[in-house]
């Protein structure tokens, strides 16, 4: 087994390091481990924020574990070589197109969401977003209107395969779950909303198993705020998958608690090849105090566990080992607490 680590700038290396430590606690039987250099550090060792050694490595891994990138010394370099472009290239040489982010509410911590305790309590939903269509990669540009406006436009397009493949990924994933999958557009208003909702019912019928349902995007907003138990699994596009999965993030209290997945249509001799970071960014205002709170960097190891080394058992080890530090009071700052880093990486270590 093959792992590709990529800690990038920020607080990215002191995350990264508290998964090595997990890691080796698990001491998994022929694990390679490579590490990379992406990001702002990247280009100031390398030139470019993705460097051919560093996209080589993530080819040549069974999965690659991402820390986070963003270095406000960067941030006035042309835009291909700013350090959130690592993200974007790995994704596209990656062929990664399903974004999965769970978002769960540990117990104990009800409180700490925006959400009324019992409401909150109930969440525990998993978040499909499809990653490489929609309006975000349409064509767009700026023209003048015959009346001499400027004019901005972005095109919203999704081919029938774009939302196949993101539908067999997220029925697959209802399927492990509780079964139930709710496909979010705005069919209607929309064409691309129609196309994405024909398809989605066409592919439901090799999912019998799968309960399925439909849900325009501002309902499925009210709902993440009004009843987020109702949820098990939401399928959606880019634009709409992008808003709706940083709302249930917030809903669980804090985005120092999640996980995400790229997952692509590569299969490894051990499940399917992906890249998992938590998603937050770099923090670099905290970065090198040891504030930082890894436990979404150690979750995200732990849906790579799963999803990329086929190594169930060790994921769940790893959820929760992390559910229990934290029902132990073990919180960073973000959460309230006064755990470091480090001491947050003993707890999860402990537990294990």
């Amino acid at each position: 087994m093959k792992i590709a680590l990529f800690p990038g700038d920020g607080i990215g290396p002191e995350i990264m390091e508290q998964a090595r430590r997990v890691l080796a606690k698990l001491d998994l039987p022929g694990l390679v481990v490579f590490e990379g250099d992406v990001g702002g550090i990247a280009y100031k060792r390398h030139g470019h924020p993705l460097p051919q050694e560093t996209l080589d490595m993530a080819k040549a891994a069974d999965g690659v574990l991402f820390g986070a990138v963003g270095d406000p010394a960067c941030d006035n370099l042309e835009r291909h070589l700013r350090p959130e472009q690592a993200i974007l290239g790995l994704r596209s040489h990656l062929g990664l197109f399903a974004n999965l982010r769970p978002a769960t509410m540990f117990a104990g911590l009800e409180d700490m969401s925006a959400l009324k305790p019992e409401v909150a309590r109930e969440i525990d939903v998993l978040i499909v977003r499809e990653l490489n269509g929609d309006v975000y990669f349409g064509e767009k540009g700026m023209r003048t209107t015959k009346s001499g406006e400027r004019e901005g436009y972005d095109i919203m397009s999704y081919a029938e395969s774009e939302v196949r493949r993101i539908a067999q990924t997220a029925f697959r994933a209802a399927r492990g779950r509780k079964g139930r999958l709710c496909s979010v557009d705005k069919a209607n208003v929309l064409e691309t909303s129609q196309l994405w909702r024909d398809v989605i019912v066409d592919v439901s019928a090799d999912y019998p198993d799968v309960a399925l349902s439909h849900m325009y995007v501002d309902n499925a907003a009210m709902q993440l705020v009004r009843n987020p138990g109702q949820f098990d699994v939401i399928v959606t596009g880019n634009l709409f998958g992008d808003i709706l999965s940083d709302q249930a993030s917030m809903c669980v209290g804090s985005i120092g608690l999640l996980a995400s997945a790229a997952l692509g249509e590569r299969q490894t001799d051990y499940g399917t090849f992906g890249m998992y970071e938590p998603i937050h960014g770099s923090a670099p205002d905290i970065a090198g105090q040891g504030k930082a709170n890894p436990m979404a960097m150690i979750l995200s190891l732990a849906m790579l566990l799963r999803h990329s080394l086929g190594r169930e058992a060790d994921a769940l080890r790893v959820e929760k080992a992390v559910a229990q530090a934290l029902e132990d009071g073990v919180l960073g700052a973000d959460l309230g607490g006064t755990a470091g880093t480090a001491e947050i990486g003993n707890a999860v270590l402990e537990q294990l």
